[in-house]
C-alpha cells in the first residue's frame, strides 16, 4: 500500500469550465498506480471540482449560465462585496458544487464513464492560479 501526492496548478481566464482529466490520467499512469484510490481536493473557496459530460460543449454553457442565473453577480444582494461583484457569487457556487471528489482507480484506469471529464469550475471573472491536489492511496 502506497500514498502519493501531487498539486497540479491551473491557471484559469475568467468563468468556465477548465478540463484536466488528461493530466491526472497522465499522472496516473507515470506513477504506475494500478489500483486505489484518487482524492482530490481544489484550495480555494471561489472555485469547484466537478465530474461532467466532455462531449458536448454546450452542456458547459448552460451550467455556466444556470449558476450564473442562481447567483447573480449584483452586490445590492450581498453583505461580503469587499472582493468584487464575482466573489459571493463564488462562494455560493462552490457550496453547491465540489470541493472534493474521490474516484477509483483499476488495473491502472481512472475509472470514469465515456462521456465524462474532470473539470476545475472556475467561478471568478479575473484570471487565477488553482491548485487542484491530487491524493493517491493503493497499490
Amino acid at each position: 500500500m502506497i500514498q502519493k501526492f501531487h498539486d497540479l496548478k491551473i491557471n484559469t481566464n475568467g468563468q468556465k469550465l477548465y478540463e484536466f482529466t488528461r493530466e491526472t490520467c497522465l499522472w496516473i499512469s507515470q506513477n504506475n498506480f494500478k489500483d486505489g484510490i484518487l482524492n482530490l481536493s481544489i484550495m480555494h473557496t471561489s472555485a469547484s471540482l466537478i465530474v461532467q459530460e466532455n462531449a458536448d460543449p454546450d452542456v458547459q454553457t448552460d451550467l455556466l449560465n444556470y449558476f450564473n442565473n442562481l447567483a447573480p453577480m449584483n452586490n445590492e444582494l450581498y453583505v461580503h462585496t469587499t472582493e468584487g461583484k464575482d466573489d459571493m457569487p463564488a462562494h455560493i457556487k462552490s457550496a453547491l458544487t465540489n470541493n472534493q471528489i474521490s474516484l477509483s482507480i483499476k488495473n491502472q484506469k481512472l475509472l470514469l464513464g465515456t462521456w465524462q471529464g474532470l473539470y476545475l469550475f472556475e467561478h471568478r471573472v479575473e484570471k487565477q492560479t488553482r491548485s487542484i491536489v491530487h491524493h493517491f492511496i493503493g497499490n
